[in-house]
């Protein structure tokens, strides 16, 4: 990744499935790259470029950072255990499903918040007010969404992507849809090809 003025560039940061609610989002800065797993958040530069695409208004500081890591973690581990995912890639660096329990539920307490109406250039838009700094209103924020997430109506339909090598999660907001992406799609049709069609002969006659 290209650094500008400590930062990471925005233009080449990994920004994985956009469009998922951002607990997921969160959740999918681990991400896989030709079966290699990687950290989007590892320095506080990169956690500003992060925030500045999926909440453009708020802003982090250094110490913020093993917080929205922390707060990461349990919720992957949370998510694996919705959606009894076994994937050995995938596995949260947190193990203990109480200790993500307790994490997440800190998280949601750090800061008070409440929705804020917002006219951004003529359009009406929501921001997050709070009495916190804006790192915590946010960890806050992302915190009180996945409680919602992993306890009310949209639990069944979090996913985790089963795509060759894939460690993310998305919301199965689609009857057809199967997979995080289409090329995650496309990995999973080409592999079932290759297996129909290179078992071994004592597989076959079974």
């Amino acid at each position: 990744m290209q650094a500008v003025d400590g930062d990471v560039a925005t233009a080449s940061f990994p920004f994985v499935l956009p469009a998922e609610p951002l607990p997921i989002q969160l959740m999918n800065t681990i991400w896989a790259d030709r079966g290699v797993v990687q950290d989007a958040l590892t320095s506080p530069g990169e956690l500003r470029a992060w925030l500045r695409v999926v909440c453009p208004h708020d802003t982090a500081r250094g110490a913020d950072l093993e917080r929205f890591r922390g707060l990461r973690d349990a919720l992957r581990r949370l998510a694996a255990l919705v959606t009894a995912d076994d994937r050995p890639a995938a596995a949260s660096a947190t193990t203990d499903a109480k200790r993500a329990v307790a994490d997440v539920n800190a998280a949601a307490a750090l800061a008070p918040t409440w929705p804020k109406l917002v006219l951004r250039d003529g359009m009406l838009d929501q921001t997050v007010a709070g009495s916190g700094p804006p790192g915590d209103r946010r960890l806050t924020a992302i915190a009180r969404e996945a409680v919602e997430l992993f306890a009310g109506g949209g639990r069944p339909e979090l996913r985790a992507c089963r795509a060759p090598g894939c460690v993310l999660y998305f919301l199965h907001d689609h009857p057809r849809r199967e997979w995080c992406s289409s090329a995650c799609g496309n990995r999973a049709r080409v592999a079932r090809h290759y297996s129909r069609h290179h078992r071994k002969p004592a597989d076959a006659d079974h």
